[in-house]
């Protein structure tokens, strides 16, 4: 009997999970099945997750990304699909670069640096980042050693390879505005890959960098040329999953708000069970497939009559929060030009902001005539105590380090808190075995997937890469 002849019924697949991976994976399931009922379940009742954009009075704030890389196909050929070309808009080319806070003022990246790669030979002798020493540490680079067994975290990594005082003041505080997490634990296998395959491949970052400017950039481009690649939508990064969840509606794809508890597996088929409200009646939905995109732990608690070991694994995926403090200033009231992307800070400075981005020097339509709009980030895994202070006390904290940062007077015009408690997956040392083994697990059960940032990759078209390729594992083709 074929899987055809065996459904019997209509095939129907549970998306547990309304974030980005879960959308994709409902339009890529609905794509390969025209026939299939797909269901998503999100207990928030909106779709996005953490994507979220807030509008007052003049004011366009994002609650979390405010953008997306570019250089990968899935989130921009998710955009044209949906008639959203016209809507994207790319960081202003007057500030395509990052600022870094050294001894009690604003740097510039080193012309040519990517996160930790060296371009140019030029940007690392000039840069007031490093000191003689340190600079030319950097550009010994290229003639240090291959490491060819063992993993090692980003620090060990960059030290290695940079030496450590390119690691305090320039790799460090450029990951942590990415990853907020503790480049000691960092795995580089699961973070970084495109760096650890530059030292493979081409025996040094610095090689690797220049084989990647011949094939990607016109001659001279490298400055700013990865902000160049960012890209968001001129009403916020919100308008990407409305228009995919509106989308999907349209199809006929069923949205519903409910709790997802545990899911189990009997007589060939899935179930879910899930609650429409807090306090309200278990219910059974009976399913062929099941996509779980939601964070590694709540997987893992759902999961655990399914496969003791593979929820054992998904509990191991650590989580770091953070806080986003938006404050919205008259320009008179800024001394800083603010004339770059953003600006992260060292860890060895002492401050307790991660990174600052220049949101209204970014993107147009992000404050209103004569203001200024920044976020300024908080936490991460190097200041857990951060994301546990109240409201106010965060406020009060982001306004003082924008003081000492970039000069700010008085009281901001706007201010808003987003806090993001254990919202970020730490690719810790080991990841990268971690998630093969959680594959391994999840390809032993018919017709199950997982998808989201836990696994391979937190940016956003990593997220929506996950989700479609989760459908393609558990939807039969019709």
């Amino acid at each position: 009997m074929t899987q055809r002849e065996k459904r019997g019924v209509q095939e129907n697949l549970v998306i547990i999970g309304g974030g980005l991976a879960g959308l994709a994976a409902a339009e890529q399931a609905s794509d390969a099945n025209h026939n299939l009922r797909v269901i998503v379940m999100e207990p928030a009742g909106r779709p996005g997750g953490v994507l979220g954009t807030v509008a007052h009075e003049g004011w366009l704030v994002e609650r979390s990304a405010d953008c997306f890389l570019a250089a990968r196909p899935e989130g921009v050929e998710l955009v044209a699909r949906l008639g959203l070309n016209d809507q994207l808009i790319g960081v202003d080319p007057r500030v395509r670069r990052a600022l870094v806070w050294h001894r009690g003022r604003t740097v510039p990246v080193p012309r040519g640096f990517r996160l930790l790669a060296p371009g140019r030979i030029a940007g690392i002798l000039t840069t007031p980042l490093l000191s003689p020493t340190g600079r030319l540490r950097v550009l010994a680079e290229r003639w240090i050693a291959r490491r060819t067994v063992g993993e090692e975290s980003l620090e060990e990594f960059t030290v290695r390879r940079l030496g450590r005082e390119a690691f305090d003041r320039l790799v460090q505080p450029l990951a942590s505005g990415i990853w907020t997490a503790d480049p000691a634990r960092l795995g580089m296998a699961a973070a970084c890959p495109e760096f650890v395959a530059m030292e493979r491949d081409h025996g040094s970052l610095w090689a690797g960098e220049q084989a990647r400017l011949r094939g990607q950039l016109p001659a001279g481009d490298a400055a700013g040329a990865r902000y160049g690649q960012f890209v968001t939508f001129s009403q916020g990064m919100e308008t990407l999953p409305l228009r995919l969840a509106e989308r999907l509606r349209q199809r006929g794809i069923e949205f519903i708000q409910a709790r997802v508890e545990r899911v189990t597996r009997s007589d060939g088929s899935w179930s879910v069970m899930a609650r429409r409200a807090e306090g309200g009646e278990l219910e059974a939905y009976r399913t062929s497939a099941v996509i779980v995109a939601v964070p590694a732990p709540a997987a893992a608690l759902m999961l655990a009559d399914v496969d003791a070991g593979l929820a054992a694994e998904l509990a191991g995926i650590d989580y770091a929060g953070s806080a986003i403090v938006s404050l919205g200033f008259r320009r008179e009231d800024v001394v800083h030009p603010l004339d770059a992307a953003g600006l992260v800070v060292p860890w060895i400075a002492g401050r307790r902001a991660l990174a600052v981005s220049f949101s209204s020097s970014k993107f147009p339509g992000r404050a209103p005539q004569g203001c200024v709009l920044m976020r300024v980030f908080l936490g991460g895994a190097l200041d857990p105590a951060a994301v546990k202070l109240d409201d106010e006390a965060l406020a009060s904290l982001a306004i003082a380090e924008t003081q000492a940062l970039l000069g700010t007077r008085g009281c901001p015009q706007f201010q808003r808190v987003d806090r993001w408690a254990s919202a970020m997956p730490q690719y810790h040392l080991g990841h990268a075995a971690r998630v093969a083994r959680i594959e391994a697990a999840v390809a032993g059960h018919e017709r199950l997937a997982l998808a989201g940032s836990a696994y391979r990759g937190v940016g956003i078209p990593q997220v929506i890469a996950s989700g479609q390729a989760a459908a393609r594992s558990v939807t039969l083709p019709g």
